[in-house]
């Protein structure tokens, strides 16, 4: 008798009553009625109808534009803006000091805001800077619309993560961040068929790069209204969602132990996020390994120096594209197995883009299609940190550690972009050796950053199977008004708490 009173006075003890803004938004909505297999895949099916074309056409438009600097290298724009080299570079690099410097605001934007509108309203903004390119002619002019560029850049990829984490699972979240970042590739062969089209052009003191921007902004201002009206904000608010189908989307993402989203800033788990070693391990390889994104800006003039001409350049450049689509669809097909897994999948990846640095550094100058063929090998680069971006949100629960996350990763990789077009100095061409050093030296640093979370996250995983399960956070009750004035209680799964990894036992990470 007194051991049943004992466990029912510890039961009242642990019964918490919390509001909803405490609680992960989507706590209202979840159910423990077991959810049909076939209604979940076909939940997922309509998700990704709805969302999958808009953000592979934003992420394709977004990569296109902050690139247009890259394939205008050989359409014109450095004599006709009237630039030298190192300014040229210096226009690479304040779009990444800008992005790094809105980076932290653009998250705290996406936490505070509709994830959709706020991107929307950034889409729109970069449209319009995009399309003063073509009216300016001097260094101090481009200086300016770049810097705006990489402002509303801050907020186009975290937005894309957290949407991902929002509807989809951990397993399912590798391959569609996958496919909407592949979508660079793709950006690559569009840019390439617009640039050998606008060489053609022959309208007087209008150059071709200057109609490289105007195309492009245009396409991207119509993508930005689009996205105002189309795309949803959450799965709580999704207009393509019936009510009964919205809270089969929360049960959907229960298991990810992530919830949804808290519109609530916490400082505890801000400090939390600063000192939580792994972050800083991701943000070291982001760093490292976005350095082979160096190549982004300088492929056109890497082709070209090689010693083709302008017209094979634009041409040649397309196929960029199809490797890096097929270099990135490989990855994440890899990382979705089981056997191997998203570090493995990363670490193997870095094999042949190793191989395609050391080649371009060591063949002979007159080996143009060697030298050609070894630089689309050395593509495979940019596959990891594809990984990576899948990765981070599975690892990663508490809304605003999430955020906070995203903007020290992805502030890294602003870094190593800001710093990186200085390499590429005049001196060196043509051949860049120390460029291609660089690079590789950075590929081997990188694989064992890689390495190294998979350890600490395996370590991990292994001590929280051999803890007692914290059954404290099971009588978590969320107070509810009905529409008669009453009140009701429902009980909260710690999925939907807004737990960070760290204080969610349950939580474990991929691997």
């Amino acid at each position: 008798m007194d051991s049943a009173s004992d466990a029912s006075e510890k039961k009242v003890a642990h019964h918490a009553n919390v509001s909803i803004r405490d609680i992960d938004i989507a706590a209202s909505l979840d159910s423990d009625a077991p959810l049909d297999p076939q209604a979940a895949a076909q939940i997922r099916r309509k998700i990704d109808w709805h969302l999958m074309p808009l953000m592979c056409i934003m992420y394709l438009m977004t990569f296109a534009d902050k690139t247009t600097l890259g394939q205008s290298a050989v359409l014109g724009i450095i004599p006709g803006a009237h630039l030298t080299q190192n300014q040229f570079n210096w226009l690479g690099t304040i779009f990444y000091l800008s992005y790094l410097v809105f980076q932290y605001p653009q998250n705290l934007a996406l936490q505070k805001f509709p994830v959709a509108k706020w991107m929307s309203i950034n889409i729109f903004v970069w449209a319009v800077a995009l399309l003063a390119h073509s009216a300016c002619k001097s260094f101090g002019a481009l200086f300016a619309v770049r810097f705006i560029l990489g402002m509303c850049e801050g907020a186009i990829t975290p937005g894309f993560m957290i949407v991902t984490s929002m509807f989809y699972t951990r397993a399912e979240q590798n391959k569609r961040v996958g496919y909407w970042f592949l979508m660079n590739g793709f950006a690559i062969i569009f840019l390439g068929f617009i640039s050998f089209g606008v060489l053609h052009t022959k309208v007087h003191r209008f150059m071709p790069w200057q109609w490289l921007m105007v195309i492009t902004g245009v396409i991207t201002l119509v993508t930005s209204v689009l996205f105002w009206f189309y795309f949803p904000d959450s799965p709580t608010t999704a207009y393509f969602l019936t009510p009964e189908e919205r809270t089969q989307a929360v049960q959907r993402i229960r298991s990810n132990q992530a919830g949804v989203e808290n519109k609530q800033w916490k400082r505890d788990q801000f400090i939390e996020t600063l000192l939580d070693p792994k972050i800083w391990v991701m943000a070291a390889f982001t760093a490292f390994a976005y350095v082979g994104n160096l190549l982004t800006n300088q492929r056109q003039l890497i082709i070209n120096e090689f010693g083709f001409s302008p017209i094979k350049t634009t041409l040649l450049g397309c196929v960029d594209g199809v490797v890096e689509i097929v270099t990135i669809w490989l990855g994440v097909t890899l990382a979705s197995r089981r056997s191997i897994g998203r570090g493995y999948a990363a670490a193997l990846m870095f094999g042949p883009a190793l191989l395609g640095t050391i080649l371009v550094n060591k063949l002979p100058s007159h080996d143009k299609v060697g030298l050609l063929f070894s630089y689309w090998v050395s593509i495979f680069v940019f596959t990891p940190f594809a990984i990576l971006l899948g990765w981070v949100n599975s690892i990663v629960s508490g809304h605003t550690k999430r955020t906070t996350t995203n903007a020290i990763v992805l502030s890294a990789y602003a870094i190593a972009n800001a710093a990186g077009p200085f390499m590429w100095k005049k001196k060196y061409s043509p051949r860049n050796h120390v460029p291609w050093s660089i690079i590789s030296a950075c590929i081997g640093v990188s694989f064992v950053l890689i390495l190294t979370l998979r350890f600490m996250l395996y370590s991990e995983n292994k001590r929280r199977d051999a803890e007692k399960r914290d059954e404290s956070y099971d009588n978590i009750y969320l107070t509810q008004e009905l529409a008669d004035g009453t009140q009701t209680e429902k009980r909260v799964d710690r999925a939907f708490l807004d737990l960070t990894d760290l204080q969610n036992r349950d939580f474990r990470y991929d691997l």
